[in-house]
């Protein structure tokens, strides 16, 4: 499989990219304005995208040798990909109701409008996806080290005071162990932190 590694092969892509995202609405308007009914044009669309994908598959898609982390296009048919196929489809489905949607609104609203109201929402969303990755990433980080702090004291209270056997102590609750503590009020915001870090990986830094 063949893939651009290069920043310089990189940037051409980008440009190229931006050319032809650019000149795709000015077409389907001018064909909107011959006559052209939009389902048909959509339909002449999807036809010319099936036929690019399967040709770049089999040429791109083929160049270079199979690899264990990047196999060939021909080498994935045969593997159990289901999952990804299924996730592929489904994010196929909802891209092609937002290029027909994109179409109409190209008819009823004209060129400009439509491609800087898509343009707009699509930064936006973009950058709210990365603000809450890094969130994400952040809390993940800041609970892990959390975690192998209390992992590494637990190791050395172990140590000092030596194996018990609490095979006779079955009722003992899971959660906290068998050495006693002080659980928080319920209600409290100290509670709401002692749940939090039982129950799933999020930090407090930004409260």
């Amino acid at each position: 499989m063949y893939v651009v590694e290069s920043k310089g092969g990189t940037i051409a892509c980008m440009l190229l990219a931006l050319l032809l995202l650019g000149t795709w609405p000015a077409i389907l308007t001018l064909l909107e304005r011959r006559a052209r009914l939009p389902q048909h044009t959509y339909l002449d669309y999807s036809i010319t995208n099936l036929s690019a994908a399967v040709l770049i598959a089999l040429t791109f898609g083929q160049i270079g040798e199979t690899k264990a982390d990047m196999p060939n296009f021909l080498t994935q048919l045969s593997q159990d990909n289901w999952p990804c196929v299924l996730f592929t489809m489904v994010g196929g489905v909802f891209l092609s109701l937002g290029n027909l949607s994109t179409q109409y609104a190209f008819a009823f609203l004209g060129l400009s409008v439509t491609e800087v109201i898509t343009a707009s929402i699509t930064v936006v969303i973009v950058l709210l996806g990365a603000a809450v990755h890094s969130s994400n990433a952040a809390d993940n980080k800041a609970k892990l080290g959390y975690l192998s702090s209390n992992y590494k004291e637990g190791a050395r209270d172990i140590e000092f005071l030596g194996l018990k056997d609490v095979s006779n102590e079955g009722g003992k609750d899971l959660e906290n162990g068998s050495i006693p503590v002080e659980k928080a009020k319920f209600g409290t915001a100290d509670f709401l932190v002692e749940l939090g870090n039982r129950r799933s990986i999020k930090s407090y830094v930004y409260l």
